[in-house]
């Protein structure tokens, strides 16, 4: 269980070239995009409001400030990594090599249950706005159709209407999967022209917002906190950094690109700090000109702050294009999500710890194809007939253990191969890990304990699977 693989076997692992290995096709840019397409969400045009309204303010921009520091740390411990073993399975990669086949195993099933529960929830969502988007135009899909058989819908005439399948949610996975196994390079085009749209769409509404801000809604800047920790003042902007951290998580799915990337040593520094510094100044930006149009006190118990915003326009037809942003933004939040995940599959069948399905690759494509069917087929059963639940806890707490194991190996890996070829080095080591960890934790203490139970639920499960397959079957188990 205390099994490690060297850093010499991984980097052996990562010069591999031919049939049998990833396609290196992806650049600075694609993979810069990549970070973008799923950090960008619609979680910032909803977040952002709620933030606001409870905690924050117009202070909401030094809580973006805040929990982009935040995420910067651990965003530094994965650059180094990424660019000394730049192999696929991310996270679960760099435990294997500083803490052992164990630990890489928690990380690895775990991030598995982040990506999967991820891109499911987000294409119910998707197919949700894709409704609402289309009854703008006049175009009504059939209720049935767009519900699972757990759920119900009253119609404007009273009537109900009983789900049979989410049918859109499962669409669009079926076809984000199409896209995937047909190559690496067509997904990251096709993310690029998707995060080119909704970029677009967050500069068009500041561009037209900042003509309508009313300065007064600023003030005060830091409301006179109530009381209560975490109620507006000071207090108020760390709680609300702490909701707002979660908009940020995800750029570590463009480490679990690293074995396809060009010249990865500096490719994967410059795709995972860049794109987080990108979403940083638009999110400033974006919550000032937020806030400036509509007093923080009107996002208030509204589940879609940002057209209350709009409302202060004459731009009616903005209210569309956000939806059309939400739209897109969660499409490539799908993308990534499937990525990503086929990517960590990828590396445990390749050591032993899962089937080799996993890992058998397409002879022309040269993608993880049986893999991204099979998960395909998963996503779809819960996308088509299971109702959408507030699951973006469940998304969080994976994302931050796996923030806080990759800080903790940048701290092991430096104590044990002190003088290792590092591309790019972490600054500050320790400070800087050590800062990532203690702010992943607390982010973690935060969420609700249904949460930490059913992350114990799934790792119990994962367990199970560990000590039947993945430990005996282990291509180290004979070293």
């Amino acid at each position: 269980m205390s099994r490690i693989k060297t850093i010499t076997s991984l980097q052996t692992e990562a010069a591999e070239q031919g049939s049998g290995t990833l396609k290196r096709t992806l650049g600075s840019w694609n993979l810069i995009a990549i970070g973008i397409g799923v950090i960008i969400g619609a979680g910032l045009f909803s977040l952002t409001g709620i933030a606001a309204a409870n905690h924050s303010g117009p202070a909401v921009t030094l809580s973006f400030l805040v929990a982009a520091v935040g995420c910067a740390f651990s965003a530094l411990c994965y650059a180094e990594f990424a660019s000394m073993v730049p192999v696929a399975g991310s996270a679960y990669t760099y435990a294997y090599a500083t803490m052992g086949e164990f630990f890489a195993w928690i990380i690895g099933w775990d991030l598995v249950l982040e990506y999967s529960v991820g891109a499911a929830t987000v294409s119910i969502s998707w197919s949700q706005y894709l409704t609402k988007f289309l009854s703008g135009y006049g175009i009504h899909l059939p209720a049935a159709f767009t519900m699972g058989p757990f759920e119900q819908k009253v119609l404007e005439d009273g009537t109900a209407v009983q789900g049979l399948i989410n049918l859109p949610a499962v669409l669009i996975v079926i076809l984000i999967t199409a896209i995937i196994i047909r190559g690496t390079k067509g997904s990251a085009w096709v993310n690029a022209v998707i995060v080119v749209i909704k970029v677009a769409v967050v500069l068009v509404f500041i561009a037209l917002g900042l003509k309508y801000i009313n300065p007064a809604n600023y003030h005060p800047y830091i409301p006179e906190n109530t009381g209560t920790f975490g109620e507006f003042g000071w207090s108020g902007i760390l709680r609300g950094a702490g909701v707002i951290f979660f908009v940020f998580i995800g750029f570590d799915i463009v480490a679990a690109m690293a074995q396809e990337a060009r010249n990865p040593q500096k490719t994967m520094p410059v795709g995972i700090i860049g794109s987080l510094a990108i979403c940083t100044v638009l999110f400033v930006v974006f919550g000032f000109v937020m806030t400036g149009m509509a007093n923080y006190t009107e996002f208030r118990n509204n589940a879609a702050p940002i057209a209350v915003a709009i409302e202060k326009t004459p731009y009616t037809w903005l209210r569309q294009l956000i939806i059309l942003g939400i739209l897109v933004g969660y499409t490539s939040v799908i993308m990534v999500d499937l990525l990503g995940q086929s990517r960590v599959f990828y590396s445990m069948s390749k050591d032993g710890l899962l089937p080799p399905v996993f890992s058998s690759l397409h002879r022309q494509f040269r993608t993880p194809y049986k893999s991204n069917m099979l998960l395909c087929l998963f996503i779809c059963l819960f996308a088509g007939f299971l109702p959408i639940q507030v699951v973006g806890e469940m998304v969080s707490i994976g994302t931050l253990l796996a923030f806080v194991m990759v800080c903790a190996g940048v701290i092991v890996l430096r104590k044990r191969l002190p003088d290792a070829h590092r591309p790019f080095r972490t600054p500050w080591v320790p400070l800087v890990p050590i800062l990532g960890i203690l702010t992943c934790l607390v982010m973690m203490l935060s969420l609700p304990l249904d949460t930490w139970i059913r992350l114990f639920v799934w790792l119990i499960l994962g367990f199970g699977v560990y000590f039947l397959y993945g430990k005996k079957k282990s291509k180290l188990s004979d070293k």
